[in-house]
């Protein structure tokens, strides 16, 4: 990505993802970072766009749909799930192997996600301060990260779910 295309893009980007993000319920930054990735990937497989702002435009709306769809099928729980502390040895493996299938995906992310989903998935409950802190990054771009990697982690572990 030229530096030329960000600093074009860069104030029209902020103004559709600010008027987008109220409706969907996501922070602007999100929608942000989604469309930038979107961005590096067409660049990457087919180049710039012929209308970057018409581009541009088309792809905020686009993550904010995705945004709203999965917002609609995300359901909170009722109440927090129980620990069962009458989990047997089968129980206890296949949890044993979900960490570490969990683990080795997060192995596999591109850029400082790794670090990132360590620090979260750390038993010591460390505190977005901490995390931030100990990643050299600021801490209000952890969410956005945060959502980043995860999108990426999704998309990894959709196939290995899917062959089971």
């Amino acid at each position: 990505m030229t530096h030329d295309l960000v600093t074009a893009l860069r104030p029209l980007l902020t103004a559709e993802a600010s008027a987008e993000a109220y409706a969907t319920g996501a922070e602007p930054g999100d929608l942000e970072q989604a469309v930038w990735l979107r961005l590096l990937e067409r660049l990457d497989a087919e180049g710039p766009p012929l209308d970057p702002q018409q581009w541009l435009r088309r792809a905020v709306r686009s993550e904010a749909r995705r945004t709203r769809r999965t917002s609609r099928l995300e359901r909170p729980y009722g109440v927090e799930p129980a620990e069962d502390g009458d989990r047997g040895p089968e129980q206890l493996a296949l949890a044993a192997a979900r960490g570490r299938a969990l683990r080795a995906a997060v192995r596999r992310l591109p850029g400082r996600c790794p670090r990132l989903m360590e620090a979260l998935l750390s038993p010591e409950d460390l505190t977005y301060r901490e995390i931030a802190g100990e990643l050299g990054i600021s801490q209000g771009s952890l969410g956005p990260e945060r959502s980043r990697c995860l999108g990426c982690l999704r998309r990894l572990l959709t196939p290995e779910v899917a062959a089971r």
